[in-house]
């Protein structure tokens, strides 16, 4: 069975998602991005979500963790949690 590996950053708003996703365009580490802002508990590991399979998380996550490129940041994807961006670190 495919099973894929991500990290991610949980913001309330889509303008915080969007500035955060520029600043790390920009350059800014992911995982700082993380650390500072998600208020997922995760984000205490810099986002990283380990490896999970398909149906494990909300359908507009797992849509993209199954579906979109691997290494690049998407988003923001809205949830019922708020705005995430993702980031598919593996996926096999």
């Amino acid at each position: 069975m495919t099973t894929a590996s991500a990290r991610h950053i949980l913001v309330a708003s889509e303008e915080q998602a969007n500035d955060l996703k520029q600043q790390i365009a920009d350059g800014t580490d992911f995982a700082e991005i993380a650390r500072q802002f998600s208020s997922c508990p995760s984000g205490r590991n810099g986002g990283d979500l380990g490896e999970f399979m398909p149906g494990q998380m909300v359908k507009e996550f797992n849509d993209v963790c199954f579906n979109e490129e691997v290494g690049v940041v998407h988003g923001p994807v809205k949830t019922q949690f708020g705005y995430h961006l993702i980031e598919v670190t593996k996926r096999g």
